[in-house]
């Protein structure tokens, strides 16, 4: 009996052992120098566009560029069959040769008085109109070639040889050599927060950490009734912008009023919470405290600041969706150091 009690009383004084602590991927706010307003994703246009069409309608017969090619003024881009408009020609000339022909006899038999003035006008307004008619099937004839008005490149080729083309139907879009602009979105309920003027940096999605200065040009005046956003573009500045590929995506980062120090955070560390976005903040006794924050445009991995938190603290990043309110915790950094949080 003596011994099982002593058991028993072995057994009544064990306790739990402690819970390892849980380890979470801690950061600071880090601010990007001129990166700290909002971001949007646009994609890169010439300032100058022009739709390339035929003046007359037919079947396109060959197609002598692409997307993507350099031309030059007058090089000539397609062709249209020119069989009908040749035969109209031919079908007007012979026309007005044969009026061409009454007319010298009506003009001998004036002069003979065998006709009336009257008669001979009415001969001569018919020649007339006939040359006009062979001038334009003429015209028509040579409008069969399509030519590039300016130098440029092929933006987009939007017809293919064997189809039929209708007058005016763009074939290509010749994008004029020269400036860049980035055409991008902004928010209705935020369009008030822009101006044309308004400085800009554009970084280009295949040139990550490139960062071209621009310019807020062009706002347009009205909403689109679908997206319920403003069209804008933002012009290119400096000798390297007229390098930049047509149709590149980029982000455009434009400084509001709202932009703060410039401070962001990774998208990871970004919880939600019950008033809307919120962050685990972590003290100096290594507990995770939920804060509600206020963000600016969402960028591909990362947001800006506005309020909520300051440079300096320590923000969780990784494993936040697993805390609860006043939890302790092992913060480490990005190389899986142990981060020793100083008291604010």
């Amino acid at each position: 009996m003596t011994t099982l009690a002593l058991v028993m009383a072995a057994c009544g004084d064990e306790r739990p052992a402690p819970q390892a602590l849980r380890t979470v991927l801690v950061v600071q706010p880090g601010a990007t120098p001129g990166m700290a307003g909002d971001a949007f994703a646009g994609e890169v246009h010439a300032r100058q566009e022009s739709p390339l069409a035929f003046r007359v309608g037919g079947n396109l017969v060959k197609r002598l560029v692409d997307a993507g090619t350099q031309v030059k003024q007058g090089q000539v881009l397609a062709e249209l069959d020119p069989g009908d408009s040749r035969l109209q020609a031919s079908a007007a000339q012979a026309e007005m040769e044969r009026l061409g022909g009454d007319l010298a006899r009506y003009r001998k038999l004036l002069a003979q008085n065998m006709v009336s003035q009257s008669a001979f006008d009415a001969q001569q307004a018919a020649y007339r109109a006939a040359r006009a008619q062979y001038e334009l099937a003429r015209n028509q004839s040579s409008y069969s070639s399509l030519s590039a008005p300016r130098d440029g490149v092929i933006a987009s080729r939007q017809a293919e040889a064997g189809q039929v083309v209708a007058a005016g139907q763009p074939v290509f879009v010749l994008a004029a050599g020269g400036d860049r602009e980035v055409a991008i979105d902004l928010p209705e309920a935020r369009i008030r927060d822009f101006h044309t003027g308004q400085a800009a940096i554009v970084e280009l999605w295949n040139a990550p950490g490139r960062h071209l200065p621009g310019t807020l040009r062009e706002i347009a005046a009205t909403a689109d009734p679908q997206t319920r956003t403003y069209a804008a573009r933002v012009a290119l500045q400096g000798d390297a912008a007229a390098q930049v590929a047509l149709g590149s995506s980029a982000r455009v980062f434009i400084a509001g009023p709202a932009a703060g120090a410039g401070l962001r955070l990774p998208l990871a560390a970004v919880q939600r919470g019950a008033a809307g976005a919120a962050v685990w903040v972590v003290d100096a006794g290594n507990v995770a405290h939920s804060r509600a924050v206020r963000l600016g445009g969402y960028a591909e991995d990362s947001v800006p600041l506005l309020a909520g938190v300051k440079a300096g603290e320590w923000v969780v990043a990784g494993g936040g969706h697993l805390l609860r309110e006043g939890e302790k915790v092992a913060p480490v950094d990005r190389r899986n150091r142990p981060v020793v949080v100083q008291a604010r």
